[in-house]
């Protein structure tokens, strides 16, 4: 039951979202806001991106930061949520996204922890840092 109310309450959400200012959203359904526009390159899919990030649930709860921990975020662009894949793929070096990421562009209808519950619609502010293209003939 939880499952579904998440899965409607979020459709609802960014049904809102999809006509506010500023707001993009793609074939797939992943909706950002470009905060800053970066003038890097972007990454491709086998890339190992560091981010700063943010992650709140709809009502504003912050589930996970880089911020807490201190350091930002690295991680190979292929082994993310696929709306991360998806978003991070046509962010510059240098740019500061929010993203609004429905339930299947996320966990699904999975529980992670005991922040984010079954077809939960994830919320994120994701700043790209860098990019480290994957080392060739590695010996």
């Amino acid at each position: 039951i939880l499952a579904q109310k998440n899965l409607a309450d979020g459709q609802a959400f960014l049904l809102e979202n999809k006509g506010k200012s500023g707001v993009v959203t793609l074939p797939s359904g992943l909706q950002y806001k470009i905060i800053t526009k970066g003038k890097g390159e972007k990454p491709k899919l086998t890339d190992t991106v560091t981010v700063e990030y943010e992650g709140k649930l709809r009502d504003g709860t912050v589930f996970d930061s880089t911020e807490k921990s201190g350091q930002p975020a690295t991680f190979s662009l292929n082994q993310v949520i696929p709306g991360w894949t998806e978003a991070l793929q046509l962010m510059s070096v240098g740019s500061n996204w929010e993203l609004f990421v429905p339930a299947n562009l996320a966990y699904g209808a999975r529980s992670v922890g005991n922040a984010i519950g079954p077809n939960e619609t994830l919320i994120f502010k994701v700043k790209l840092l860098s990019i480290a293209k994957p080392e060739k003939n590695k010996k």
